[in-house]
């Protein structure tokens, strides 16, 4: 018994010689075991965000184009983000989030342990999901602002130390977050950062895309039903799952409800109603003035002008010219950051305000959208019923024909694909006949429709129907308000309103009276109304074609009858007194800087010009002779509204102030008695002035116009000249495109806010005596039709013979 006491008592001994020793180690190798530690904690956290970086994070920010009247109407973007301040967030919105996503977030420091201690045992220990994460609003903001890395290694538990590691860095870039931002900032940078599915980064865009709303205009249910989204957005996205999103938002109401922010009859409430959106996902198709957005894109990122690129040295001239004089061209490439990097529109969060009036641009939209779907496409298709190769006129040839189907399909994306994957022209010919499954444009409900069509069915489905552009701008600062260059920009993305050239017509007549009228000429003047010739340089003879009545030939009648009657003899008389050299002189100052070859049948308007520099040239004539050159940016702004831009017009003397006043009235008596009659008897304009426009075959129709504050000007055709109507009735500009301008008239003036005034009169000159009644003898022709002028049927076509 004593031998094995004594054996027990040794054991004992040694084993507590074994633990003095154990922690006699420990002792000793503690302090280089927490150097060994602090060196690793140094190497994973030297990546943590600095406090330069916390205050500048690299977030893509959108771009945003602002117009006159303060509405953010379209951006540029990479991540569709835009940032919103803490007086613009609803408080509804503030307690929705709190009580969903981190109900302790007024008192904790960054880090909610409780949470922490939750997720530890409910979560992973129990494995109940259903409890939730424990991350904060600081931490989630963290890892938003500074997403975590992906891991690519197979090694063993790479994966779980990696995310261990970027879960120590959120919580040291939390707390750094707490120390140096208030509770209201940190929440606000959170609510700007997170995605809300949709391309809608940030809250600013995501009530705009689901609710068509700014923040503070929010409901407490549309507040609900965005913060549920944060979660996961695709599955509680209400655009693609309803009933998720219901059931989601209705979860956060009561959160809401359960910490004290609405009271239970409330939650009850508002949990029986519907969610209600007026959606528009804001992606690069979508939003106001796409078109503009396009066009300014391209002027601020134009490059200096090099001969090499032109084709003519006019427009080479122009270009370099505006290079020089027109800051806002090449903007980006003339601009850098403090930094000396380059600015970028897509990631810089630049506020660009300008001239663009958010009413008139959706005026202008809805006017094209009204009148080429509701009239024009069914008149149309109904024309093209009866053409042997559709959509191309019966008189095309061949040979023009499949020239015109060979160009669209090398154009087309197909083609171009193909190409680069290394297909032979003659696979990818044959794949043009095969049937494929698409989505094409359409004038319906949802804008298109899905088929199964072969890409060259495609093509000529295309090319049958109409295009449109319309530009408006302010007479006297140049100011550009709307600005539409088609139809559908997701479908149609070509620019006409800029880009596009086609043939002007009888819209080119009022700068060669113009010519005549700074001459000495008045509308009173008299002219013997018969054909004039022209001999040209290879000895034949041209006479541009009369459109003239019968009766009116051989008459003594005015220039005002003239250009009402859009006469082409008339025209034709006053090219033979000042010749193409002077007229083309005249188109220059009146802003024209366009190619234009100087021959005589510019007279009836053999050019080709963009909408754009037509309506700058006719908005001369309100803005009392003084050219002024259009422009849409009034300045441009960094993220933090530091200005770093500011543009203005610049002005020139074109025309005396009488010779524009006297152009006014020639171009109302256009409107009053003539080829624009349908103004004032259809759609109620009064006091306006323009000049009605169609071109050979109906291929174009114009309509350019003005009263007193506004100038605008439309063009209608198909892509090729070659498709057009077949009667001179529904293809000519009066039938063709002035109902765009007098349909977006209308609305202006009944937009009270806008504070344009119908019937308003043009002031004229100081001194102003000279009686343009233009009355008596032959002149009385002026009168013969007070309702329609010439019925719309008689607008004159432009003939070359």
């Amino acid at each position: 018994m004593l031998l094995i006491n004594s054996a027990k008592s040794l054991k004992m001994k040694i084993e507590t010689k074994k633990k003095i020793v154990k922690l006699w180690w420990i002792v000793l190798l503690a302090p280089f075991v927490a150097l060994f530690l602090c060196l690793l904690l140094v190497g994973l956290f030297a990546q943590i965000p600095s406090f330069e970086e916390l205050e500048n994070p690299q977030s893509n920010l959108a771009t945003q184009l602002i117009s006159c009247d303060g509405e953010v109407f379209n951006t540029y973007h990479i991540e569709n983000r835009t940032f919103a301040t803490f007086e613009e967030l609803p408080q509804s919105l503030l307690d929705a989030t709190i009580s969903t996503e981190d109900a302790r977030f007024k008192n904790h420091s960054g880090i909610d342990f409780r949470s922490l201690a939750r997720v530890a045992v409910k979560t992973i220990l129990l494995r109940n999901s259903s409890q939730g994460g424990g991350s904060t609003i600081t931490q989630q903001l963290a890892k938003t602002l500074f997403p975590r890395e992906t891991v690519s290694s197979r090694f063993p538990g790479a994966k779980y130390f990696k995310l261990f590691e970027s879960k120590f860095k959120e919580w040291i870039t939390a707390v750094k977050l707490e120390r140096n931002y208030t509770k209201d900032e940190i929440i606000t940078m959170y609510l700007n950062a997170v995605f809300f599915g949709s391309n809608a980064y940030g809250i600013n865009t995501a009530a705009r895309t689901f609710f068509d709303k700014k923040p503070a205009d929010l409901l407490v249910e549309e507040s609900a039903c965005l913060v549920g989204m944060v979660n996961k957005p695709t599955r509680y996205n209400p655009a693609i799952n309803p009933e998720q999103s219901l059931e989601r938002r209705n979860h956060v109401l009561r959160q809401m409800q359960k910490y004290g922010y609405i009271k239970k009859t409330e939650c009850d409430s508002i949990c029986t109603l519907p969610i209600t959106l007026s959606y528009q996902q804001q992606d690069h198709n979508a939003g106001l003035g796409p078109y503009f957005r396009d066009m300014l894109r391209k002027v601020m990122n134009a490059e200096e002008p090099r001969r090499s690129d032109y084709k003519n040295a006019i427009d080479y001239s122009s270009d370099s010219l505006k290079w020089i004089e027109d800051p806002l061209y090449g903007w980006l490439n003339k601009n850098k950051k403090p930094d000396g990097s380059s600015y970028n529109l897509d990631k810089d969060g630049l506020r660009i305000y300008t001239t663009i009036d958010s009413r008139m641009q959706r005026y202008a939209e809805e006017a094209v959208k009204e009148q080429l779907s509701s009239d024009l496409q069914p008149l149309l298709w109904n024309d093209l019923r009866y053409k042997t190769h559709k959509p191309f006129s019966n008189d095309v040839d061949k040979d023009i024909i499949d020239l015109v189907m060979q160009q669209g399909r090398r154009w087309s994306d197909r083609y171009i694909g193909l190409k680069k994957e290394g297909l032979t022209d003659k696979e990818i010919l044959k794949t043009f006949d095969e049937p494929a499954q698409m989505r094409i444009f359409a004038w319906n409900k949802k804008g298109y429709v899905d088929t199964l069509m072969t890409p060259n069915d495609s093509i000529k489905y295309y090319k049958s129907y109409l295009r449109a552009a319309f530009v408006a701008v302010e007479p006297n600062t140049g100011k550009v308000k709307a600005y539409v260059g088609g139809p559908d920009y997701r479908f149609f993305k070509y620019d006409n309103a800029g880009q596009g050239y086609r043939q002007v017509g009888s819209t080119i007549k009022p700068f060669l009276y113009t010519l005549a009228m700074q001459e000495g000429y008045t509308p009173c003047n008299t002219v013997v109304n018969i054909p004039y010739s022209f001999k040209l340089d290879d000895g034949s003879v041209w006479t541009p074609q009369s459109t003239d009545k019968d009766e009116y030939i051989g008459n003594t009648v005015t220039l005002k009858w003239g250009l009402t009657h859009s006469s082409n003899n008339i025209s034709a008389y006053l090219m033979k007194q000042f010749g193409p050299e002077a007229m083309v002189d005249m188109c220059r100052k009146l802003g024209i800087s366009s190619y234009m070859d100087p021959v005589y049948s510019l007279c009836v308007g053999s050019c080709d010009m963009s909408v754009m520099d037509m309506v700058s040239a006719y908005n001369t004539f309100p803005s009392r002779g003084v050219f002024v050159n259009s422009y849409f940016v009034e300045r441009i702004e960094d993220n933090f509204g530091n200005l770093l831009s500011s543009f203005t017009t610049r002005k020139r003397e074109a025309i005396s102030d009488p010779t524009a006043y006297l152009m006014v009235n020639l171009m109302q008596g256009v409107v009053n008695e003539g080829t624009a009659g349908r103004l004032r008897w259809k759609y109620g304009i009064e006091g306006a002035a323009g000049k009605t426009g169609t071109t050979n075959d109906q291929s174009d129709g114009w309509f350019i116009g003005y009263i007193p504050k506004l100038t605008a000007g439309v063009w209608v055709g198909a892509e090729d000249r070659q498709v057009h109507f077949e009667s001179l009735t529904y293809g000519q500009g009066s039938y063709m495109a002035l109902p765009i301008w007098g349909i977006f008239m209308q609305k202006v003036l009944a937009d009270k806010n806008i504070g344009i005034t119908n019937g308003e009169a043009f002031v004229p000159p100081i001194g102003w005596n000279m009686n343009l009644n233009c009355t008596g003898g032959d002149d009385d022709l002026l009168s013969t039709n007070k309702h329609s002028g010439l019925e719309d049927n008689e607008e004159d076509e432009d003939f070359f013979n």
